[in-house]
């Protein structure tokens, strides 16, 4: 905990000092000043930092449960940060804007009093670099999965942005109190003031600053990496990371992960098996438990089906299931999504049938299991013998004909005089090459993998390609829209170029229309239709650094690139 608390503040004291505070730093620099309480920078301070943390958690939750629009908090945010720029051009129109606070306060009307209000709109509108640190926060906050070291993790580094910015804020008002020129322009500095506000709040609205904070370099880069992507820091990080954030400590100390080494090629004794928890649905099969099942040999598998690493596992776990069901052998593949649409039972079953899924599939949409065995990977394999103790597990794909033998003893085992059939044989696609990293589009992720702008509300935006284009990043041109935390939209003229390092390029694509991907000479047209689903762009050419090009139709949703 304590290094958690530790990474996340010095996280966000980087973050704080990056180009991303330049939106809001004019009106940190603004928020003292002549005529105003000396406290009032503090409390636009606190407020920024109070808002930012909660929304950027729970803001999510709130608004799916009530099904608003997840933009509806910047919305806010913005209309906040125009009313008080208002306020402070015409000063009675201020007066009854803090009327209301003054009256919970008991103290006199002053149209300068909105600071905490002000900081709240602010935090609304603050929207730091993404790093390792944040990515955590937002995944923990996406998926619903909130722990002490969340909320420890996500109030250090709120508080580390915060203190940069007071210290702007309280030089900023020292400043203009002890400058004459200033004092005896009072009035001209408020209305000063409130022209910054507004204009920064138009800018913010129509997305303007984006081009100011991607030409800025990114002098803490540097930095940020040294104090994010260390082994310890990157340790912890891991343990909130995903879904399975939300498992408490003894549930995780508890869980055979932990209790076994990943792979390997004997038996282990891993601890007890949970027991299947909060299935909202089973296809292929009436509903199944550990219990019932006491006496076979189980293969538990973690997956999602537009999950590249999981579509490579998948003939392999099928063709088990095939050669072994009769000797004893039972496979349930606990579907745990990782996008919005992956909740939809519909969507898994055609996907399932699509990709010849036979076995018991269990739809963990609510993460239930998945928290029971704390587990963090897709895809993920649980081997339980007999008499329900787990016995290996393996994350990722590789390895197959280690498993199965695993599965064979285990069967033997179980019965003297059971009769297996020949080893199964299925060719291995596991990538063995360096390659990109699982890449996502969507604005919850963004810009951890992206050259220049990235679309962050629900307006289209126009983009244009950078000059060059960083290796294992991608770039936007044309109309673009992020409707959504999890994928971006195309609009009229949408490009996107992607620098890779694979031989396999996949995409993650939703809506209808057609995408035209060009990459080592050669092109192709693919046809997007129905729910999204997982689509090959790239699998003619050899294991290369190379660059691919994609022309959208608009209307189609892009999620996220994977690489094999």
């Amino acid at each position: 905990m304590v290094t958690l608390v530790v990474v996340g503040f010095l996280a966000g004291v980087i973050t704080s000092l990056s180009p991303c505070v330049l939106p809001v730093l004019p009106i940190v620099l603004t928020s003292g000043g002549p005529q105003r309480r000396k406290w009032r920078p503090y409390l636009v301070i606190a407020g920024l930092v109070l808002s930012f943390a909660l929304s950027t958690l729970f803001g999510s939750l709130v608004l799916s449960a009530l099904g608003l629009p997840q933009t509806l908090l910047r919305d806010a945010g913005v209309v906040v940060l125009a009313l008080i720029a208002v306020g402070l051009l015409w000063p009675r129109f201020g007066e009854l804007l803090e009327r209301p606070f003054a009256r919970l306060s008991g103290r006199p009307v002053n149209p300068d009093g909105n600071g905490i209000v002000l900081g709240l709109g602010l935090g609304l509108l603050f929207v730091p670099c993404a790093g390792p640190v944040l990515a955590t926060i937002a995944v923990i906050g996406a998926n619903h999965t909130f722990s002490a070291g969340a909320l420890a993790l996500t109030a250090a580094f709120a508080v580390g942005c915060g203190v940069p910015l007071l210290v702007l804020a309280v030089a900023g008002d020292a400043i203009t109190r002890r400058v004459a020129a200033i004092r005896e322009r009072a009035r001209g500095f408020r209305i000063a003031s409130g022209v910054i506000m507004l204009v920064v709040a138009v800018a913010i609205a129509f997305n303007l600053t984006d081009g100011l904070q991607t030409a800025v370099p990114g002098y803490t880069e540097a930095l940020q990496q040294s104090v994010e992507n260390n082994s310890e820091a990157q340790g912890e990080l891991h343990k909130l990371n995903g879904p399975g954030a939300g498992s408490d400590t003894s549930a995780a100390t508890a869980a055979p992960g932990a209790n076994c080494q990943p792979g390997g090629q004997t038996l282990q004794n891993c601890g007890r098996a949970p027991e299947l928890t909060g299935i909202t649905d089973w296809l292929n099969t009436k509903p199944l438990t550990l219990a019932g099942l006491r006496g076979k040999v189980v293969l538990i598998d973690f997956w999602t089906y537009s999950c590249i690493n999981c579509q490579r596992t998948l003939p392999h776990v099928e063709s088990w299931y095939s050669a072994y069901q009769k000797a004893g052998l039972e496979i349930i593949g606990v579907h745990t999504p990782e996008f919005a649409f992956e909740h939809d039972t519909s969507n898994i079953e055609a996907q399932a049938k699509a990709l010849g899924v036979k076995y018991p599939i269990a739809v963990d949409n609510s993460y239930a299991t998945w928290n029971a065995y704390a587990n963090q990977y897709w895809p993920a394999e649980y081997l339980i013998d007999a008499e329900g103790d787990v016995r290996h597990v393996s994350f990722g794909e590789g390895d197959y004909s280690g498993t199965e033998q695993l599965i064979r003893q285990l069967l033997t085992s179980a019965s003297s005089t059971v009769d297996l059939p020949t080893e199964t044989e299925v060719a291995d696609t596991t990538p063995s090459e360096q390659q990109t990293p699982e890449t996502y589009l969507g604005s919850q992720y963004a810009p951890l993998h992206v050259s220049g702008g990235t679309p962050n509300n629900s307006t289209l935006q126009a983009f244009q390609f950078p000059p060059t284009l960083q290796p294992d990043t991608y770039a936007l041109a044309g109309s673009w829209q992020a409707a959504d935390a999890e994928s971006i939209t195309s609009g009229a003229g949408a490009r996107l170029e992607l620098s890779y390092q694979a031989k396999y390029v996949y995409l993650v694509l939703g809506g209808s229309g057609t995408v035209t991907a060009q990459a080592n000479g050669k092109t192709q047209t693919i046809a997007v239709s129905g729910e999204p689903k997982l689509y090959t762009l790239v699998d003619n050419g050899p294991y290369q650094r190379s660059t691919l090009t994609l022309d959208f139709t608009p209307g189609i949703d892009a999620y996220d690139f994977t690489f094999g």
